[in-house]
């Protein structure tokens, strides 16, 4: 590493004295001696040395020999790349270019893969094969050589290389950028390195080179498409935008400066000086800020507004991309779920976990509602994943396994004696919980005995074990989750109405299956290989017609109920074996068959006969027109109806419509 700093920094000597003494120790490992002679090989050519260059790459492996093996070998085939290119060996470059293409195709590496293409795209602008050149750029632009750091600045280098016999300007433009790019990041050695030493233009003046009405268009969009790849730098975004200012000529005494932080954005108290800051500058308090005088012309004055209108769109879409990182690095959605055992699918499951995410770094109640079985407990465990605690202790307790009388002792615990049986001082679930969270399940089955001391405990941080003289603080995030209708309870005076109101800060309702039945198929798959694999049945899968049992079952469990039936499916299945209806549990099998109705008897509520001896469309409008009406009947609501049969309310509006039903109900909204 400190070799590379010093090869980096183009320090040479020091780099090339660090490197040599590394390759000379025994016993070096196969990696660190290709990484060490691919670096040393590097320095050689970025000093010009040629020939030292070929005889350390030679100690990788022949010169000719393509091997991508490994992540050192295939950046050592990069450096011979370099080296036919600087000893003007054209052809052979191609010929080992291509070689790398072929090998390098199916590894998914994609910054070697865009390297090969920026080398080859000099190297067909070298033979003055400009087809395969602009392809080769292309095909590296689009492997995102000018979005990676260590390829950016060596992208627009190139990019100025093949440019510079058609279009002088736009070359020397390029290869500033790339030299602004390699400055900003401390880099002076990659010039060297990658320059076969054509002579540069001492200018980039517009003035100098008088550029033609297309070559302006040229370098005004190659400025604003720079911008977007390098906002996260100031200073590089400033230089783009002033850049774009002086090649359309409209403004005049553009600068690029840096200003207190505070300073107030757009025109000067004189109305004559326009500004935009860019970002942090190289002192704290201050920012860099781009300017420039306001033109007398209207037309040209739009014109440098629509220049800096752009600069804002571009600092809100990095501030956009800096918070997807930050989102990103914070919620990686897809392992947490995973270790969780949950899905989130369905559109409410999503607001569902986002709010979640939002309320972990709280330290506040969380009151979670729903059926048995939808996965309350799973939900508070993410919770507390994503909370500052997560490294802390998550102590689930259910207030319904312990007897009532011996609850109070249970949550606060008590001291040695205090009662009948306490033979030892036990410190209690909340205790035990201590710098974590408390998962307090059931707490709609709690005493009314409980409620005033757990009331207590949320509003001052402080529990008073049995027996104690003196409450003791507690540093503890609750989570209570219940199956009941607090609501309810509240109003028949079986849940403390404070107490409810301490705990239900944030309420989230976990929704049962069946109401989210696009996650079924997820579910059931997730379950079936979790099992298989526990059991090693190798692959099971699930028949289509298995499926649709599965989808259109109701699921009263819920998520628990899926999860054991494919556990037990798993555990009954041959290996490999794809799984058929008949192989479904009897209450899940039954509900889809088919009965004739001399067999059965029907539930006016619920059900309705359709005769088989009528064409499609007639049984399917009596079916709609059947259960649209039901729906609207069992809960006098638009909205309701609609998420009951599972369709928009415009889509439930536009049936109603087509069967000739009365839109305007009274009492539906």
């Amino acid at each position: 590493m400190s070799g590379y700093v010093h090869f980096l920094s183009g320090e040479f000597d020091k780099a090339e004295r660090t490197l040599s003494g590394v390759l000379s120790k025994q016993h070096l490992a196969d990696g660190t001696k290709t990484d060490t002679a691919d670096l040393l090989a590097r320095v050689y050519l970025a000093q010009g040395n040629l020939e030292r260059c070929e005889q350390t790459l030679s100690l990788i492996g022949s010169n000719e020999q393509a091997d991508t093996s490994t992540y050192g070998k295939r950046w050592a085939c990069l450096t011979r790349a370099k080296l036919l290119l600087k000893q003007r060996h054209f052809d052979a470059a191609v010929r080992y270019l291509r070689s790398l293409e072929t090998r390098a195709s199916a590894r998914g590496d994609a910054p070697f893969w865009a390297a090969i293409h920026l080398l080859g795209a000099e190297t067909f602008a070298r033979l003055g094969n400009e087809r395969d050149s602009s392809s080769s750029l292309l095909v590296a632009d689009l492997a995102g050589a000018r979005s990676r750091t260590e390829l950016k600045g060596h992208f627009y280098h190139s990019a100025g290389v093949i440019l510079a016999r058609s279009d002088h300007l736009l070359a020397a433009k390029l290869r500033e950028r790339a030299g602004r790019i390699w400055t900003s990041h401390g880099v002076v050695a990659l010039r060297a390195e990658i320059d076969d030493g054509t002579a540069q233009p001492t200018s980039t003046s517009v003035e100098v080179f008088k550029p033609s009405p297309e070559e302006r268009v040229r370098i005004a969009i190659s400025s604003i498409a720079a911008a977007v790849d390098q906002a996260d730098n100031p200073r590089l975004l400033g230089a783009e935008l002033l850049s774009l200012l002086e090649t359309t000529a409209f403004a005049t005494n553009a600068a690029i400066t840096e200003a207190v932080d505070g300073s107030r954005d757009g025109l000067d108290r004189s109305g004559r000086k326009l500004t935009l800051r860019l970002g942090n500058g190289s002192r704290p308090g201050k920012s860099v800020v781009l300017s420039c005088d306001v033109p007398a012309s209207p037309a040209d004055a739009l014109t440098v507004a629509d220049i800096f209108h752009i600069g804002r769109t571009v600092l809100e879409l990095e501030k956009a991309r800096q918070e997807e990182r930050s989102r990103a690095a914070l919620w990686p959605a897809d392992p947490i779920e995973m270790q969780a055992g949950v899905l989130f699918i369905a559109e409410e499951m999503q607001t569902v976990l986002d709010t979640a995410r939002r309320v972990a770094a709280a330290n506040i109640p969380v009151l979670i509602t729903g059926e048995t079985g939808t996965g309350k407990e799973v939900l508070a465990r993410l919770i507390h994943n994503y909370s500052p605690r997560a490294t802390k202790t998550f102590l689930p307790f259910n207030c319904t396994a312990t007897p009532r009388d011996m609850l109070d002792s249970q949550l606060f615990g008590h001291r040695r004696g205090a009662f009948t049986g306490a033979m030892e001082n036990f410190s209690g679930v909340i205790r035990a919980a201590s710098g974590g969270t408390l998962f307090l399940d059931e707490i709609g089955e709690s005493t009314l005995d409980i409620q005033p001391k757990l009331l207590r405990f949320l509003e001052s941080g402080e529990v008073h074990p049995i027996g104690e003289t003196h409450p003791q603080r507690v540093d503890v995030r609750v989570i209570a989750a219940t199956n009941a209708d607090v609501d309810m309870l509240v109003s028949q005076g079986r849940f403390r109405e404070d107490l409810f109101y301490r705990l239900n800060i944030v309420r989230l309702h976990m929704p049962p299956l069946r109401e989210r039945r696009v996650e079924i198929p997820a579910f059931a798959n997730h379950f079936l290989e979790k099992s298989a694999k526990e059991m090693n049945k190798g692959e099971l899968r699930l028949a289509e017609e298995t499926m649709e049992y599965l989808v259109l079952y109701r699921w009263p469990g819920n998520v628990r109920q899926i999860a054991n039936e494919m556990r037990r499916l798993a555990a009954l299945a041959e290996r490999g074996a794809v799984l058929m209806p008949e192989h479904l549990s009897a209450d899940i099998a039954a509900s889809r068959k088919t009965l004739p109705a001399s067999e059965r008897t029907l539930d006016a509520a619920s059900e309705i006969v359709v005769r088989i001896d009528q064409p499609f469309g007639a049984a399917v409008q009596h079916l709609e027109r059947a259960m649209v009406q039901a729906a609207l009947a069992s809960t006098n609501s638009v909205d309701e109806a609609a998420k009951l049969l599972g369709v928009s309310r415009k889509g439930l509006y536009l049936k109603r419509l087509r069967y000739g039903m009365e839109i305007d109900r009274p009492g539906t909204r």
